[in-house]
């Protein structure tokens, strides 16, 4: 009896341990995801906020991207091509395609 009770017990204790884990990680999920809606709410401001800009101005170049990368030039088609991949502040990179989808909803 005593040798079942103690497997039992010994069962109960690393159940515990993996539940107490799981909340933590549950919960440091739950704040990521806050904290990314909360990035997404301020970009948003700031988009409207730059929505009347007719020219990319130094601030709202400094407001709304927090890094430009140039890939090298291609010129494997015969036309020279380069990419450029922009990451937007709070909200990081976003592929062109998507921006281009919610333009045309």
């Amino acid at each position: 009896m005593d040798e079942r009770f103690a497997m039992m017990s010994k069962n109960y204790t690393e159940e515990q341990k993996d539940l107490k884990a799981e909340v933590k990680g549950l919960q440091q999920q739950i704040h990521e995801q806050e904290q990314q809606a909360e990035n997404i709410e301020q970009f948003v401001q700031r988009v409207k906020r730059n929505s009347t800009v007719t020219e990319l101005t130094p601030y709202a170049l400094r407001e709304l991207v927090k890094a430009v990368y140039v890939d090298a030039p291609d010129k494997s088609s015969g036309k020279r091509r380069q990419k450029v991949h922009i990451e937007y502040d709070l909200v990081g990179y976003i592929p062109v395609d998507e921006l281009l989808k919610a333009e045309q909803a």
